[in-house]
């Protein structure tokens, strides 16, 4: 199996909606496959988080430069006529 292949396959897999044969075939990949394996643990941690629904409090810096990007954004968008309405 090639890395692409598992991709193709991920949400399946993440899913246990796969055959157990073909998830043999992908866990042997990822047994010997860092990079599959980065995708596939931030995959499920991602789904673990968001079945949590804990809200996660951002570093003020980070929270600044987002909402200073946002408002430019907004006055751009504003301007361009494609603002709320």
């Amino acid at each position: 199996m090639k890395c692409q292949d598992l991709l193709a396959m991920l949400n399946d897999y993440v899913d246990g909606d796969l055959a157990p044969g073909v998830c043999a075939e992908l866990e042997r990949h990822l047994a010997g496959c860092n990079p599959c394996q980065v995708v596939v643990d931030n995959i499920r941690k991602t789904i673990t988080l968001y079945r949590a629904g804990q809200a996660y409090a951002l570093p003020r810096e980070f929270r600044e430069r987002l909402h200073a990007a946002l408002r430019e954004r907004w006055k751009q968008a504003g301007n361009a006529g494609g603002g709320p309405r």
